[in-house]
C-alpha cells in the first residue's frame, strides 16, 4: 500500500491538491470543520492519511497542535517541505498501527480527508474505530472525508459514455482505483455503515456531503476551463449542506462522530 501511494505522491499535487476540483472540493471540507473546530475548541489534533499535508498546515497555521500521519514516506516527504511549523508534526505511520505510535498521547480530535480510509476493508476499518478510540480525550471529536457507494456524478458519467457495466461499480464489495497510475484496493461505504462500524465506541454526530454538485476530480479536464460552469456548480454546492440526505449520493462526504 505504501507503494502505491509513493507513486503517487509526485504528482498528487497537480492532479488534485492545486487542481480547480480538489481546491473547491477542498474549500467545502474546510467550511465544516472550522464549524466544528470552534464548537468543541480542540487542543490536540491527530490527522491520519495526510498525504502532501495540505490540511494539516492549514490547522497548523489557525494555531492548533498538529500530529500528521501517512502511510507513504514520500508524500511525508512533499509535506514536510512545504514549510516548518512548531505546532506542526509529520510522521510516517500506518493507520491500522496508530496505537503503537501514539499508545500514550490523547488528542482531541482525529480527522481523515479525501477518502483515506477508504483503502481499509470493512473488518479493517472496523478496526480502526475501535483502535483509535482510546487515543481520543473524553468527548473527543473523529472527523472523516469518505467516499460513498452512491456517487450521482460517476453513474451519470458512465452513463453518457455508455459504458453500463461501471454505473454502479462503487456498490462492489471492493474495487481496484486508479491512483496516478497506481493500481490501489478500495471499498466504499454509505453514512450508514460507516455509522454502524463506528457505533461502538463512538456516537453519531452529523455528516455533510462534499462534492454533491461539484464534480469528482477525475472530470478535472472537462471542467477547468469552464469558470462561468464551474461557479455555478460552486454555487449551488453552497447551498447543500444542511441537506444531509444527500451525504451517500456526493462524491464524498463528511461524518462526525463523538466517543462514547
Amino acid at each position: 500500500m505504501a507503494s502505491s501511494f509513493d507513486t503517487a505522491a509526485a504528482m498528487y499535487d497537480d492532479t488534485f491538491t492545486y487542481s480547480v476540483i480538489g481546491k473547491l472540493q477542498r474549500q467545502y471540507v474546510h467550511l465544516h470543520l472550522t464549524n466544528i473546530l470552534n464548537e468543541t475548541k480542540p487542543k490536540k489534533i491527530l490527522e491520519i492519511n495526510c498525504g502532501t499535508g495540505e490540511d494539516a498546515i492549514w490547522l497548523a497555521k489557525q494555531n492548533y497542535k498538529v500530529t500528521a500521519t501517512d502511510i507513504s514516506e514520500k508524500m511525508i516527504a512533499v509535506a514536510k517541505e512545504k514549510g516548518d511549523f512548531d505546532n506542526l508534526h509529520f510522521i510516517e505511520a500506518d493507520i491500522n498501527e496508530l496505537s503503537k505510535h501514539f499508545n500514550k498521547e490523547e488528542f482531541d480530535m482525529i480527522f481523515s480527508n479525501f477518502g483515506g480510509l477508504n483503502c481499509l476493508s470493512q473488518q479493517h476499518l472496523e478496526e480502526f474505530f475501535k483502535n483509535c478510540a482510546p487515543l481520543l480525550s473524553k468527548n473527543g471529536r473523529l472527523v472523516l472525508v469518505i467516499m460513498p457507494r452512491n456517487t450521482l456524478w460517476e453513474q451519470f458519467y458512465f452513463l453518457s459514455k455508455g459504458n453500463f457495466k461501471d454505473i454502479f461499480r462503487r456498490k462492489k464489495r471492493n474495487l481496484i482505483a486508479n491512483v496516478d497510475g497506481e493500481s490501489v484496493p478500495t471499498y466504499y461505504y454509505n453514512p450508514e455503515e460507516t455509522s454502524q462500524l463506528a457505533n461502538s465506541s463512538f456516537n453519531f454526530k452529523n455528516k455533510f456531503p462534499i462534492g454533491f454538485f461539484v464534480p469528482p476530480s477525475y472530470l478535472e479536464p472537462f471542467f477547468k476551463n469552464k469558470p462561468r460552469l464551474i461557479s455555478i456548480l460552486s454555487t449551488l454546492e453552497s447551498k447543500v449542506p444542511q441537506h444531509q440526505s444527500l451525504s451517500k449520493y456526493a462524491d464524498h462526504y463528511l461524518i462526525v462522530f463523538e466517543k462514547r
